[in-house]
């Protein structure tokens, strides 16, 4: 079990201080480790073992307690060298089966996605929305309704239908709306989204030069149709309430800094966007994230795809101190079936 940085009783040691902290959350000391690793070896060299991960910074004392605890360098050498993971339970991989259905639309999987990871790991699970060149437009319906409202019927990709209601500058017959969704059909169908709206700002642009004011109204009625898509989540989160239930009070402040990088998204994101561009599963311990704010907390993530392209990033963040045996086997297979379920 030797790692080749410390020497294989000060892996047993290490291995045995951060399982015993992972399920208790408390700081170990030596009487625990002596009766719990299954070394032959007397308390005092324990304790020598012990000073020295200190020393190197694998392992901190609090102040009110002759135990120690982990650091962010003592988990990362725990998850790199010496962690054992563990295969999926049959329930939770039933689950999985059960919720990440092919039959269900980009967005239906990716909800359920976070919410399987945040139900199975007991932390916040969070999927990125896929992102939106991975969005072709397939078809559009606009129906008249009261007042200066229409309903569009936007079917995005093979099966994901969507609806919302516009407000327009002036009102549409019935057929004025039929003809304006034959004519949008019929320029863009089977385009990615993003580029569709690029041609309908510049070809608006056009018409308005022609005078050609039937167009721009039609293509602005499009823009509108579209615009929402824009406008979305970029990512869905589940299980947030679990990290507060978890932290201790001097740990509640840093929540609320945490919670509030959650509404500001964009350093997250950032975070998100790197796991991206990496295979497998991705593990950001304490401050490794580069943000201060995750400095008792742990993110592990893993991208999905549609088989060809990368669509976005899925993952679980917790304390610093989560289970990574389950975690890290949970993450991965939960992309991996999410990648299934969105190329089938």
């Amino acid at each position: 079990m030797a790692t080749g940085v410390i020497s294989e009783r000060a892996s047993v040691l290490l291995k045995t201080l951060v399982e015993h902290h992972i399920r208790d959350g408390q700081p170990v000391g030596s009487s625990t480790l002596m009766r719990s690793s299954g070394l032959s070896v007397s308390a005092a060299t324990i304790r020598n073992v012990m000073s020295d991960l200190e020393d190197r910074g694998y392992l901190h004392s609090p102040h009110t307690s002759a135990g120690r605890v982990p650091t962010a360098l003592g988990y990362r050498l725990f998850v790199d060298s010496l962690l054992q993971v563990q295969p999926l339970e049959d329930q939770a991989m039933a689950a999985l089966r059960s919720e990440l259905n092919p039959d269900k639309s980009s967005t239906e999987l990716v909800q359920s996605a976070s919410l399987l990871l945040s139900n199975i790991t007991a932390q916040a699970g969070l999927v990125t929305v896929p992102r939106q060149e991975a969005h072709q437009l397939r078809q559009v319906e606009f129906l008249p309704l009261s007042g200066e409202r229409v309903l569009v019927i936007l079917v995005v990709n093979e099966r994901e239908v969507q609806n919302r209601i516009i407000h327009t500058q002036r009102a549409f017959t019935e057929a004025e709306l039929r003809e304006a969704a034959a004519m949008v059909n019929q320029r863009y169908a089977g385009q990615p989204l993003s580029q569709v709206q690029e041609r309908i700002v510049q070809e608006m642009q056009e018409a308005r030069s022609q005078i050609d004011s039937y167009l721009e109204a039609t293509l602005d009625l499009a823009n509108r149709a579209l615009d929402q898509e824009g406008k979305e989540e970029e990512y869905v989160m589940a299980g947030e309430a679990r990290l507060l239930g978890a932290a201790s009070p001097e740990e509640v402040a840093r929540l609320r800094e945490l919670f509030d990088l959650f509404e500001q998204k964009k350093d997250l994101l950032h975070l998100l966007e790197r796991s991206t561009r990496a295979e497998g599963v991705q593990i950001f311990i304490g401050e490794e994230s580069g943000y201060e704010v995750f400095g008792n907390y742990s993110v592990v993530t893993a991208p999905y795809t549609d088989g060809s392209r990368t669509l976005g990033v899925l993952g679980v963040i917790g304390p610093t101190r989560m289970a990574y045996a389950q975690v890290i086997p949970i993450v991965d297979v939960t992309a991996r079936m999410l990648s299934s379920a969105l190329s089938s």
